[in-house]
């Protein structure tokens, strides 16, 4: 069982960062492949970003491309979402999510393992 935590939501206005934390724990941390996802009121659950194991690899959605980055410390259990440029429409709940694969995952449907979410809202 994996548990995992997100932090660093927040209120920013228009233009402003904003770094989300997660955090995993139950099983070796460098085995998880990770993703952020996020929730709009009234919208579906999209991808944001994802991210090997290793680190190696990532993807972001064409919305965030160039504005998000996405990292992790295996060392640390954690990885990151770092948000600049930040628009309105990126008001959300960001949710962390982890499976144990090697893949990199783009898809909520592949993930197993989520977190309870943190509010992002950003005031125009």
């Amino acid at each position: 069982q994996v548990q995992v935590v997100e932090s660093g939501g927040g209120l920013v206005q228009a233009g402003g960062s904003l770094r989300l934390s997660c955090e995993a724990s139950g099983r070796t941390f460098s085995a998880l492949a990770m993703g952020w996802f996020r929730q709009a009121p009234g919208k579906e659950r999209e991808f944001v970003a994802g991210i090997t194991w290793s680190g190696g690899r990532t993807s972001y959605a064409d919305s965030v491309k160039g504005r998000f980055t996405i990292s992790r410390d295996n060392a640390k259990n954690s990885m990151y979402l770092q948000m600049d440029s930040l628009k309105p429409e990126d008001t959300a709940v960001y949710y962390c999510a982890a499976t144990v694969t090697t893949e990199l995952l783009l898809t909520q449907g592949r993930y197993y393992y989520w977190g309870q979410g943190t509010q992002v809202t950003v005031s125009s």
